[in-house]
């Protein structure tokens, strides 16, 4: 092999030495699913790559904007304004005693991490076709960058959401050491659903157009602005069925300290929860060696 100008060790240390230079690594890319193992540790080798793609998303998506990041705060502020007005002021559905904005602020934040991690993994195959036509990585980095973003305005938001606890005299106790469980759940269920449907825009470009108005029409039937005791107790199990009702409400038991969801209802989510990122990110895998060719 011949090496350019600074590459390799010097010639005079490998005569003295014995050693030789170090080869390359060569991969050889076929056709077909790669052996989970092998593909596992391409995942942790191209690690790196997960950060790279989050920064460059958290940096694109409010360029050319007037108020750029302060987007972040005025959005659920802004949608928790407009909720609680109509289902506490308006509808007047419980809201386990706790005021309404701040019931429903919480609520939202809880979901927002829920729905954007969704829409955002939907668009990551066929908004990075660029790469996956060019290059190789596990493609499964692509749906999985978009967690990191949702967390950075999850981190931000919470700061405002901690203010308004103050603000309220309800300052938090050791039960929000638990919040960073229920937001690993809810992301596990996201990143499964939206790297399912990635794999499926891939061949169907209509996925990103229908998942948007799926998770909003979702919303309605998650307890964001209203209590999920105000369901009907003969409706509880079906509506329970859908794991970010019970992850919502141990969020804001954790931060507002309201009745905690039945325990049966949240072991149920934490298993939906694994089972769903699994299965999605096996779909991916099985699917990704079409993915440069369709794309």
């Amino acid at each position: 092999m011949v090496t350019g100008a600074g590459e390799g060790p010097d010639a005079d240390e490998v005569a003295t030495t014995g050693a030789h230079p170090r080869e390359p690594e060569l991969v050889v890319l076929r056709p077909g699913q790669a052996p989970l193992g092998r593909y596992v540790k391409d995942v942790w080798r191209y690690r790196e790559l997960t950060g790279v793609l989050a920064r460059r998303e958290i940096k694109l998506r409010y360029r050319q904007t007037v108020l750029g990041g302060a987007w972040v705060i005025l959005q659920p502020l802004l949608s928790a304004g407009i909720l609680s007005f109509v289902f506490g002021r308006v509808a007047h559905l419980p809201t386990d005693g706790v005021p309404s904005f701040l019931f429903t602020f919480a609520g939202f934040l809880c979901w927002s991490v829920f729905a954007t991690s969704v829409t955002r993994s939907t668009s990551s195959l066929i908004g990075n076709a660029s790469l996956i036509s060019k290059i190789y990585f596990p493609r499964l980095l692509l749906p999985l960058s978009t967690a990191w973003a949702v967390v950075v305005d999850f981190v931000v938001v919470s700061v405002v959401l901690l203010v308004l606890l103050v603000v309220n005299g309800m300052g938090p106790d050791a039960r929000i050491l638990l919040v960073p469980v229920w937001v690993l759940l809810l992301l596990l269920v996201a990143q499964g659903l939206g790297t399912f449907f990635a794999t499926l825009s891939v061949s169907y470009r209509d996925i990103p157009l229908i998942v948007p108005v799926a998770v909003q029409l979702a919303l309605f039937a998650s307890p964001v602005a209203y209590s999920a005791s105000a369901v009907p107790a003969r409706y509880a199990d079906l509506y329970h069925l859908n794991p970010v009702a019970p992850l919502i409400g141990a969020f804001r038991w954790s931060v507002l300290g309201t009745p905690p969801p039945p325990g049966r209802f949240l072991a149920l989510a934490a298993v939906e929860a694994v089972v769903v990122f699994l299965a999605g990110s096996a779909m991916l895998v099985r699917g990704e060696a079409k993915f440069a060719d369709v794309v």
